[in-house]
């Protein structure tokens, strides 16, 4: 009698097992179709039976970062921790609740323990990539998210990040390389096609860099900066009238970004459309008053149009917001002697001499005697 006494239990011992297996495997599908708050109430079934559940923890602290409870998260993967400190996967996604809360440094350390339990935990090097980017430790990026790479398999987000480094490196040709592997692997993300057109534009393949833009605008024409790019490529060939039109669409789609007026202004400076070009730097200035780049550049189309008073107080009001920049100074100077007010001319270009401009000695070898 004992011993069926003793089988009988096993096989409740057995059921029990199979019951809580199938709800963990439950959870995990809700987890994979986004339904975090169903995931987590099961989940939370699963540990109030067996709290010392380190998958049941792990999955519950992976169904918090979906609801972006990341403080709650880092409760359960700590509480997983604890019953193993070896848990690889739980070591990498409190990183990633790290991450997600600026904490990049602790982050680190935390996917680095889980490269020390699992060495091929692919998505932690590609985390610790991320987290170095966000620190700005480029060259440890690189490093990481070429790991990821080796270890395989090949997808176009590894080839994306590891381009988007060597961008930021300056390395650009090889950008160009990972950015065109990422492509042939998905040719569907518009995003991929805009930042091989930047790496092309930096490297001054204008036609390369216009051909991807168009792609990536085909792909995703709601993105006011895809034709912001475009329109910069184009005036870099100065194909002013198509840069005006990308600008145009760009603000059209974003009419809220003060150096997109800024930069259709130079456009229409460019076509020598001064009043045009006068009324997008107001607007930008309008939309950021601190950047003494506008008030630069709305001085240039005043003094095209001879509104000397205009262009004297702009760059004074660029002065004023900084005062270290000898261009500006040379440029008031210039501006003054057009209204033949040689004396605080002469004090301008003085005071662009002293901060360190050379063209301006043959002015000053003219005019200050």
């Amino acid at each position: 009698m004992g011993k069926w006494v003793f089988f009988v239990l096993g096989c409740v011992v057995a059921v029990t097992a199979f019951a809580q297996d199938a709800q963990l495997e439950g959870a995990k599908k809700k987890i994979q179709a986004n339904d975090f708050a169903g995931a987590k109430t099961d989940l939370t079934k699963a540990i109030d039976a067996n709290p010392r559940n380190k998958v049941a923890l792990n999955l519950r602290g992976q169904a918090r970062l979906g609801l972006e409870d990341f403080y709650g998260a880092i409760g359960d993967f700590n509480f997983a921790l604890e019953q193993d400190s070896t848990f690889a996967e739980a070591w990498n996604n409190r990183g990633e609740a790290k991450i997600a809360l600026g904490d990049d440094e602790s982050a680190i350390n935390d996917f680095t323990k889980a490269i020390k339990f699992n060495a091929k935990m692919v998505l932690a090097y590609t985390n610790r990539g991320l987290a170095k980017y966000n620190i700005e430790d480029l060259q440890g990026a690189y490093q990481d998210f070429s790991k990821a790479l080796d270890l395989g398999p090949a997808d176009a987000d590894k080839y994306f990040n590891r381009g988007v480094v060597k961008a930021e490196l300056g390395e650009y040709i090889s950008a160009i390389d990972d950015y065109t592997k990422a492509i042939e692997l998905d040719k569907t993300d518009a995003g991929l096609y805009n930042y091989r057109g930047v790496a092309y534009y930096n490297t001054g393949n204008l036609d390369l860099a216009v051909a991807d833009y168009d792609q990536a605008i085909k792909l995703d024409p709601k993105d006011a900066l895809k034709y912001e790019n475009r329109a910069l490529a184009k005036n870099a060939k100065e194909n002013f009238k198509g840069a005006l039109e990308d600008f145009n669409k760009a603000i059209e789609l974003d009419a809220n970004q003060a150096e997109t007026y800024n930069l259709r202004g130079v456009a229409k400076f460019n076509l020598e459309d001064h009043d045009g070009a006068i009324a997008d730097y107001t607007k930008a200035i309008a939309l950021d008053e601190t950047n003494p780049t506008y008030y630069d550049n709305r001085a240039l189309s005043k003094t095209e149009k001879e509104d000397y008073a205009g262009a004297v107080e702009d760059y004074s009001s660029s002065i004023e917001l900084y005062p270290s920049d000898p261009e500006t100074y040379y440029q008031r100077g210039l501006v003054k002697l057009s209204m033949n007010n040689k004396y605080d001319a002469c004090l301008d270009f003085k005071k662009a001499e002293e901060l360190g401009s050379t063209e301006v000695k043959a002015v000053i070898k003219k005019n200050c005697k």
